[in-house]
């Protein structure tokens, strides 16, 4: 449903909402740019440099800017919209929010007071396939493996090959966990190299699996086959640990997991001693908990490349999501639909 009523002829109307900024301390300063503040000047009613922290007990200037908005612009940090949030906000039409998920600010009396929201999800899946099919390459290639060989020996070993027999990506098998936007990137950027790729998601059928040209399988088979296994589904109730002993057992010996999903859904206490063996490999951009333990043997293991959760949207890759927003509010303020809505019905399978 459009937000505004058409204008004669049946072209959408043009309007320039109230909108206000509310995400955490410093994202905005990241976030936008020139440019950005230029272009949302023109498309809304705002004063881009007042953000909005806590809505809670909010500043005497953002409770005003509140009470007046239309539109909320948010990102990483945007305090919950409770319904004594919203209570305050008796204009509210719309969120946009220029991240990935939604489900840390958008509550339910946000779906119930009828609130149209965008995400800048497809934006931010860019980069954590980009990071994902870095991590696939360079694993299959045994990177992490070399690197360190030939700092130890300050030179070649008498037979390079024969001690990286195994090394490379020609007709390897990559088992991508979940069909989400992020794993649909990665299969997609899979697609030129000659590799096997299969996908485990309950909700993926094979006629879909076809289009998507990968072969479906179970959780077990993809474990057990595959060289790489690369986790992209959601964080739920049902796939808390869906990586468990059993599944990392499957794994062959020397396969590689690759995590830039969430921590929880692969249990840690069991990958430890896959890892601590030297059995499995694992690039592992995310963690649970998110924070190491100053102990933890994952900085130190030589099979083991741990990221502080960069995978996601970072440095220049901000202002993809700042434009995502914006294109997001661009429509809206034409009377079009968001191109990429978030419907709370979808909420159960996603991030």
């Amino acid at each position: 449903m459009n937000p505004h009523p058409s204008a004669a002829g049946g072209q959408p109307a043009v309007h320039r909402p109230a909108l206000l900024l509310s995400m955490g301390p410093g994202v905005a300063d990241r976030l936008l740019d020139a440019r950005h503040h230029t272009r949302l000047a023109a498309l809304a009613r705002t004063d881009s440099r007042l953000v909005a922290h806590d809505l809670t007990d909010p500043s005497p200037a953002v409770a005003a800017a509140l009470a007046d908005a239309e539109v909320l612009l948010t990102c990483w940090g945007a305090p919950p919209l409770t319904g004594r949030v919203l209570d305050t906000a008796p204009r509210l039409r719309a969120v946009i929010h220029a991240a990935g998920s939604v489900k840390h600010h958008v509550t339910e009396a946000c779906w119930e007071r009828g609130l149209v929201v965008s995400s800048a999800a497809a934006a931010n899946a860019l980069p954590v396939a980009e990071y994902a099919l870095a991590a696939i390459l360079t694993a299959n290639k045994q990177v992490l493996r070399s690197a360190r060989r030939y700092r130890e020996l300050r030179g070649r070993p008498h037979d390079w090959h024969a001690e990286f027999a195994g090394a490379g990506n020609y007709r390897r098998t990559v088992g991508v966990v979940g069909a989400s936007r992020i794993g649909r990137r990665v299969i997609e950027l899979l697609r030129p190299f000659d590799l096997h790729v299969l996908l485990y998601d309950p909700y993926v059928d094979g006629a879909e699996a076809a289009r998507l040209g990968v072969r479906p399988v179970s959780l077990g088979t993809l474990c057990a086959e595959s060289d790489i296994v690369t986790v992209h589904a959601p964080q739920l109730p049902a796939t808390h640990h869906l990586l468990g002993a059993g599944e990392l057992a499957l794994m062959p010996d020397g396969a590689t997991l690759v995590n830039t999903a969430r921590g929880a859904l692969v249990d840690e206490a069991a990958l430890l001693p896959e890892l601590l063996t030297g059995r499995l490999n694992a690039v592992l951009d995310v963690t649970d908990p998110e924070l190491p333990s100053a102990d933890s043997p994952l900085y130190d293991l030589p099979n083991v490349l741990l990221t502080p959760h960069v995978a996601g949207s970072l440095g220049n890759e901000l202002p993809r999501l700042a434009d995502a927003a914006l294109d997001e509010l661009d429509r809206y303020v034409r009377g079009l639909p968001f191109a990429d809505p978030v419907r709370p019905e979808h909420l159960g399978q996603s991030a």
